[in-house]
């Protein structure tokens, strides 16, 4: 019942993006007179469909992805010369009909979010030279010297960073040094922290955490929380007499306490309490552990942002994220991320059933983040993709005539082998992280 449920909502997510994306190309096209002879969503033989003017709107057999079929869209096409086809456009023309796709999906992203944001915003705490709330043992951090309490002042060539920001040197330089200067006891100290390559998610691990409150989220009925009265909700403010700052020390303090009694001093609408919990002994990710029965996270305030300040927002978040994803394929591409982190239809069905389930928020701000994937995928300089034509319009626009047939044929050809060694391996990690 999950599996079909994962589908059924992977199917949606793929079908909106899908949708929009070549939305952008139809519209771009009719505005420079080309003739579109299809849009299908899926490939393979037409299931059904309906024909509207000259152009066939149609579901085809396999439903992911979609494409638009534009007359004279392929060099050596034999109705390249008809002057409505696509060839027979000026460059500048066909340049926006290919760009028209990948930025249909940015506006997608831009709009879910802002709108979003405009019901719900978390006002996360980004100040500016964050402090250490929680050392992993053991870790790149602990080994350069890190202490709870110390705040980053400065990141390589960052000053007064936020957390956002180091966050994003972390994960974008597994293996590489990073120069942390660090204000400790009123002093500045600078630290080398080269951050390892995590094997599980195949990014940048430092092993640090930002100091927060610390609030519960959830609480598993009938466990030891729920029996002791605590609420989602409630601060907690420290465990064991020791205080809490992030999420891992909880945690910690649990899972090492042998099942003895754990004294929790919470804090709700202003006032504090004391509980006493005894740790159940329970299975998580395969493992047992000594836990209470609650999910923490650092605690976020929500406010309603007015529709200028929400686009705002979501560009900003947006111009992030797309920034991440760039220093990510930069990384991969430089040896110092693997590509393991990458994620498949396979993933992306588990993580579409799983927002779905959570909610409209979590599966709207799921779509959001995957369209503006796909939307920096298709620009990638690769033959057969978006932005693969684009680069080879750019060099014919430099070079002021068009390349050969047999040229164009070669490049797509290898574009087409390379975007299928691509799919293959996505689908392999896929099945390989179901398979543990």
């Amino acid at each position: 019942m999950v599996i079909l449920q994962n589908i059924w909502w992977a199917l949606v997510l793929i079908g909106i993006m899908i949708l929009i994306h070549e939305l952008g190309h139809y519209w771009a096209a009719r505005l420079f007179d080309v003739k579109v002879e299809a849009f299908s969503f899926g490939f393979g033989p037409r299931l059904f469909g309906f024909r509207r003017g000259e152009t066939d709107f149609r579901f085809s057999a396999i439903l992911f992805g979609g494409y638009v079929k534009m007359v004279g869209e392929q060099p050596g096409d034999e109705n390249a010369s008809d002057p409505r086809s696509f060839l027979s456009k000026p460059r500048w023309q066909r340049l926006v009909i290919a760009f028209a796709g990948p930025a249909m999906n940015i506006i997608l992203a831009v709009a879910i979010l802002a709108g979003l944001f405009m019901v719900r915003f978390p006002k996360l705490p980004s100040t500016p030279s964050p402090e250490i709330g929680y050392i992993v043992p053991d870790s790149a951090a602990a080994k350069a010297g890190i202490q709870e309490g110390d705040r980053i002042v400065q990141i390589d060539d960052k000053v007064n960073p936020t957390w956002e920001d180091v966050a994003i040197k972390e994960v974008s330089n597994a293996n590489r040094p990073l120069s942390v200067w660090v204000e400790r006891d009123g002093q500045r100290k600078l630290i080398t922290v080269t951050p390892i390559l995590d094997p599980k998610t195949g990014v940048g691990f430092a092993g640090w955490g930002e100091r927060n409150e610390i609030q519960i989220a959830g609480i598993i009925p009938d466990q030891p929380a729920a029996k002791a009265g605590l609420q989602p909700g409630d601060t907690i403010v420290s465990v064991n007499g020791q205080p809490i700052r992030s999420t891992p020390k909880v945690h910690d303090i649990v899972s090492s306490s042998s099942g003895n009694p754990v004294s929790l001093v919470y804090s709700r609408n202003g006032q504090t309490g004391t509980v006493t919990i005894k740790p159940a002994l329970s299975k998580a990710d395969g493992t047992e552990k000594w836990m209470i029965g609650v999910s923490v996270e650092p605690r976020v305030v929500f406010v309603s942002l007015p529709l200028p300040q929400a686009i705002a927002e979501s560009v900003r978040q947006n111009a992030k994220s797309a920034t991440l994803i760039y220093q990510f394929l930069r990384g991969i591409v430089e040896r110092r991320m693997s590509p393991k982190s990458l994620e498949g239809p396979i993933r992306i069905a588990q993580l579409s059933g799983e927002s779905a389930r959570e909610g409209p928020t979590a599966y709207f701000g799921l779509l959001a983040m995957v369209s503006l994937n796909l939307a920096i995928f298709n620009l990638l300089p690769i033959p057969i993709l978006d932005g693969g034509v684009i680069l080879l319009l750019l060099v014919e626009m430099f070079m002021r005539r068009d390349l050969s047939l047999r040229v164009k044929e070669a490049v797509f050809k290898l574009g087409f082998v390379f975007l299928m060694a691509v799919v293959a391996f996505v689908l392999y990690n896929d099945i390989s992280k179901l398979a543990g």
